[in-house]
């Protein structure tokens, strides 16, 4: 059973959020987890000017991801920032260079989730999980969320993120980390998403 996760990260923020992912769909017996960054489709130039070049040192190890691994999953996680409320260019692009897949069918059947990130609150984590289900339906894949069974959903002792459509984080001016609510969502969604991949693949 094969799990791709997939994400992009300027900052680091969706990586930590990858990684909580991951530990949880390892939890589920027979899960063989790999972890692969999107393409980036700015310049060292403009990354720097952006203060992004430093923190992507710390995931610069994970491999690039390419189009046909996606074919050779049974799920696929996806990760993006948020950019005005839907995906971030950098996984736009990646998703549109997977014309081959669509025409074969080679994704239909596979289980497909999302997770985010966003600077503010009310920054579009919704819109942006919800905007990225369309080219995986698109796809024909089995859309997999984050049920209200992950009871950090239901707390309003602190600002947090969370949506039953994905996890999320949010990020501020950068300096705010992923909370320990946050990251438990998103390894009871890597444990979500690998249990149900399990029965289906059974």
């Amino acid at each position: 059973m094969k799990i791709l996760i997939v994400f992009y990260s300027m900052y680091g923020h969706i990586h930590k959020m990858a990684e909580a992912i991951a530990e949880g769909a390892r939890e589920v017996k027979g899960a063989d987890v790999s972890l692969r960054r999107a393409p980036e489709t700015l310049s060292d130039e403009i990354l720097g000017k952006m203060g992004a070049l430093e923190p992507q040192k710390a995931f610069s190890d994970i491999p690039v991801c390419t189009v046909d691994e996606l074919a050779e999953a049974d799920a696929i996680i996806f990760g993006t920032p948020t950019r005005f409320g839907i995906m971030c260019g950098q996984m736009k692009q990646f998703l549109d260079a997977t014309g081959k897949h669509w025409m074969s069918g080679a994704l239909v059947g596979k289980v497909g989730s999302v997770f985010t990130s966003t600077s503010t609150q009310h920054g579009g984590q919704e819109s942006t999980i919800l905007s990225f289900h369309i080219p995986l339906m698109a796809h024909g894949m089995i859309l997999v969320g984050l049920p209200y069974t992950f009871k950090g959903l239901m707390g309003s002792d602190e600002v947090s993120g969370g949506t039953p459509f994905g996890a999320s984080t949010i990020a501020g001016d950068g300096s705010r980390q992923p909370s320990e609510n946050e990251l438990e969502g998103a390894r009871f969604q890597g444990r979500h998403v690998a249990g149900i991949t399990a029965k289906i693949t059974a």
